[in-house]
């Protein structure tokens, strides 16, 4: 029930984000970088059940930098990015006992990529043309597949899928999520292609390619967000957790709940950079 109630406020308030007009793109972008600062400081406290130690404040600062820097000179994340992992190194080698520097900057610089690199791919897709339809899309497909996962995988789960590194998902699940993936985008896709456009509605547009594109695009989203659904629990098994925080009743930390998303969001918009220049 805590799961469910905290999907029903969490929800509405995703898609009002969403749909707010591209005048309000700067407040996308900045709750976009405080979900990221919220999962860096979970993984950092993770980190922190090893041997590392990373400066936390110093690692939100610079994921607050990149979301910045890349919301002024998007072209430029690449260089922008490479410049504070290379920053945060300097910090921990002058900083942590020398013993220390590894595991304080290995950690330091991966938790800017892993949640701050990741979630920098939300803001990119959200300026585009039809923007919020494609992060609609992206929350769906994820969504849906993480719901027919959990479902299936209870009432049909015989095979065990990584067992060393989440003992609870299973082969049967993971085949449901796919499906279900597949499910929501072909309804995505009819809605704004049949009954919006007959109501001259553009609140979502997938217009511009076959239908089986957007199929496709679901199938390779749900395999990233499983992926990345299975890094996070192999990243808390390492550290001895169960959940990574406790901010969200019945869905643990942020992290917890946001792992999928952070390896399918830059899936999705390196697969539309792709797309555009075949």
């Amino acid at each position: 029930m805590k799961r469910v109630l905290t999907a029903l406020v969490l929800i509405p308030v995703v898609l009002f984000l969403v749909f707010l007009g591209p005048r309000w793109q700067w407040v996308f972008t900045l709750v976009t970088a405080l979900v990221a600062c919220l999962a860096a400081w979970e993984f950092l406290t993770l980190a922190r059940q090893t041997a590392a130690k990373p400066p936390r404040v110093v690692v939100l600062a610079a994921i607050v930098a990149l979301f910045a820097a890349n919301y002024q000179w998007p072209d430029q994340l690449a260089a922008i990015g490479g410049s504070l992992c290379l920053l945060l190194l300097v910090y921990c080698t002058f900083t942590s006992p020398v013993a220390r520097v590894l595991p304080d900057a290995t950690s330091s610089i991966f938790a800017l990529v892993y949640t701050g690199f990741t979630l920098v791919a939300l803001p990119a897709l959200h300026e585009q043309a039809n923007g919020p339809s494609l992060v609609v899309f992206l929350l769906c497909v994820v969504w849906a597949g993480d719901i027919a996962a959990l479902y299936a995988g209870r009432l049909l789960g015989r095979h065990k899928l990584a067992p060393s590194i989440s003992p609870g998902k299973t082969w049967e699940g993971s085949i449901a999520s796919v499906m279900g993936s597949l499910a929501v985008a072909g309804a995505l896709v009819a809605l704004s292609r049949h009954l919006l456009t007959n109501w001259n509605s553009v609140v979502l547009s997938y217009q511009d390619e076959i239908w089986w594109y957007w199929l496709i695009l679901a199938a390779i989203v749900n395999v990233a967000a499983q992926v990345g659904d299975l890094a996070e629990s192999a990243l808390k098994r390492s550290a001895g957790v169960k959940d990574s925080g406790t901010l969200l009743p019945g869905h643990g930390g942020v992290l917890d709940r946001i792992d999928a998303l952070l390896l399918a969001a830059p899936m999705l918009w390196y697969a539309q950079i792709i797309h555009q220049h075949f």
